[in-house]
């Protein structure tokens, strides 16, 4: 994601609607492949019900599979304030996820402080990114845990 201004994303929603809406159309388009920045990372599309509005929501991101669990990254590269949809799972866990053609409904359960220390090293073994994110920031960085719902 070196080429793309990340402080202008996190600073712009229209900017980051209009970036979010581009990865949507091409994952969907290609079967849940991306190129550019994300090209060869594993990605899904997050369906939330936004906390405050009530309206669907729908968030690309990366997930990771660790000790055979889905993790996503709360990391909003590195801002001091949480994604979106981190709000939106802590008022509804119920979730509808895209991953590659399939689509199914899962329960985001996010991970109990002990746990995400625990997780965290591994989460950045896989991308070193986060490390810098969360040294970014003076918040812990949330994991959640994707279970088919």
């Amino acid at each position: 994601m070196s080429d793309i201004d990340k402080s202008k994303l996190v600073s712009d929603t229209a900017a980051l609607d209009d970036f979010n809406r581009k990865i949507v159309e091409e994952f969907r388009a290609n079967g849940g492949k991306v190129g550019g920045p994300f090209e060869g990372g594993t990605l899904l599309l997050l369906h939330t019900v936004g906390a405050k509005s009530g309206q669907p929501r729908l968030s690309p991101l990366a997930y990771l599979t660790i000790d055979e669990k889905m993790i996503i990254v709360g990391s909003y590269a590195g801002a001091p304030n949480n994604p979106a949809w981190v709000h939106n799972l802590r008022a509804d866990p119920r979730a509808r996820i895209e991953v590659g053609t399939e689509t199914w409904d899962v329960v985001a359960r996010e991970l109990p402080a002990d746990e995400r220390d625990a997780t965290w090293p591994k989460v950045v073994e896989y991308s070193a990114v986060f490390a810098g994110y969360q040294a970014n920031t003076s918040r812990t960085i949330p994991l959640f845990e994707l279970n088919r719902g």
